[in-house]
């Protein structure tokens, strides 16, 4: 049952994404992202078969507990925007799925980890108006859609607002866009149901993680995670490139 379930991963390939992903639900719920920053590479060696359903599955029940806890703070504006945006390109980013071969997935994961974690940290300041919205919601499109990683565009937007702006209004925009990009997927025969089994065995595991998030995410140093997140990215996508 088990190893059906697991979409034929081995008990320690299993039990490696069942630390990873209790610590990327961990990360993104103190910070506001990370989860697909962690996770995506670390599937793309183990399991590229199950991107980007895997993610986008996985983050749906995470995104819906961070909106909901910090609802208070939400840029319903900025969301909007985004989220317009989002649904408008997510055929486009089904179109660069459709046009990457399935064993050169590996390389365009680590290649948009990589680049998403480098443009992150090197980003200045910046006050995000409706352009900077728009484009940011069309490039999660784009990259989530294809890989599963999306994250990197909304957390530069909002990079320099309130942590729980950030944590609520990328988690709602997330929400929009994981099921618009599983709904066109399945409908395109792209998704299939066992790349969505590994994630329901291992939702214990993503709550866990998500919910000793709420103990720390008034204290711990964001601004810290977040640099750690993106350094770990851009090692696991370097590694990932290598390796394939």
């Amino acid at each position: 049952m088990i190893d059906g379930l697991s979409h034929g991963l081995g008990g320690g390939a299993l039990a490696l994404l069942a630390v990873v992903v209790g610590v990327a639900a961990f990360v993104q719920g103190t910070s506001g992202l990370g989860f697909a920053l962690v996770v995506a590479p670390v599937v793309g060696m183990v399991a590229p078969d199950l991107l980007p359903v895997f993610l986008l599955a996985s983050m749906i029940p995470l995104n819906l507990y961070v909106a909901w806890r910090e609802r208070a703070a939400l840029d319903l504006r900025g969301a909007r925007w985004i989220s317009a945006a989002r649904l408008a390109a997510t055929p486009a980013g089904l179109a660069l799925l459709w046009a990457v071969p399935a064993r050169h997935l590996g390389v365009v994961v680590g290649a948009a980890t990589v680049l998403a974690a480098v443009v992150s940290l090197a980003a200045p300041a910046f006050t995000p108006g409706r352009a900077a919205y728009l484009g940011a919601g069309a490039v999660t499109a784009l990259t989530e859609t294809a890989t599963g990683v999306g994250g990197p565009p909304l957390a530069l937007v909002y990079q320099h607002r309130p942590p729980a702006e950030l944590r609520s209004t990328v988690a709602v925009c997330f929400l929009v866009g994981e099921v618009a990009s599983l709904g066109l997927l399945f409908a395109t025969g792209q998704g299939r149901p066992d790349q969505v089994w590994p994630a329901l065995l291992l939702l214990p595991v993503l709550v866990l993680g998500v919910r000793l998030s709420r103990l720390t995410h008034h204290r711990v140093d964001a601004a810290k995670l977040r640099i750690t997140v993106l350094v770990f990215a851009a090692v696991s996508g370097t590694v990932l490139l290598v390796g394939v």
